[in-house]
């Protein structure tokens, strides 16, 4: 059951804009490699750089920023220094963790071993559920997402992922943590916090 926003009418994500250190393989990768259409090509003014935004569904898009100065990534900070399971998956504050792609559910296998015929490094298919481990290398009824996880060409981290389940108010379950860590209990559940004894 989605819930309805009351203030605003969003129609989803018109672009997300990145940095990447070299246009060119930025096109060779998205638009050759995962095959997204280019939408627009542009030269910033006064040699500033470029912008160029790729389809990625749905009339959404992810465009790319090359600008001769930027600086370098910073891996573990920026972005994640490595894939779900196979290091530290952590990024900075206000940093972009990772962009996941939605693909249909029926087409995931295909499209996971598409990308490793391609030449691209995956982690291991992710089957995400409820379990303590949040994750089973089988197909479960609790399955509510597939996920694969992979890197561009300037370590921006993506996924394919495939959702399973129709979501409903029992999968809104958890209180949110303020920064130190501590639980702001009942803000999201309405439970209120057991007593110390």
């Amino acid at each position: 059951m989605a819930a309805t926003n009351q203030e605003f009418e969003f129609c989803g994500v018109n672009h997300l804009a990145l940095v990447c250190k070299d246009m060119a393989k930025t096109v060779e990768f998205y638009r050759d490699t995962l095959g997204m259409p280019l939408l627009k090509t542009l030269d910033l003014p006064g040699g500033r750089g470029q912008h160029f935004f790729f389809d990625v569904g749905n009339g959404d898009s992810i465009a790319f920023f090359w600008f001769p100065n930027a600086p370098e990534a910073v891996p573990g900070i920026s972005a994640p220094a490595a894939l779900p399971t196979k290091g530290s998956f952590v990024s900075a504050h206000g940093s972009m963790n990772h962009i996941a792609i939605n693909v249909r559910a029926e087409k995931f296998d295909e499209y996971y071993q598409r990308l490793i015929d391609k030449g691209v490094e995956v982690t291991p298919i992710l089957n995400h559920d409820n379990s303590p481990t949040q994750s089973s290398p089988e197909m479960n009824d609790d399955v509510y997402v597939r996920s694969v996880y992979f890197f561009d060409p300037d370590g921006i981290c993506l996924e394919f992922a495939a959702w399973t389940k129709v979501f409903d108010e029992s999968d809104v379950a958890h209180d949110p943590v303020h920064a130190d860590g501590t639980k702001r209990e009942g803000f999201i559940t309405g439970r209120t916090p057991v007593p110390a004894e």
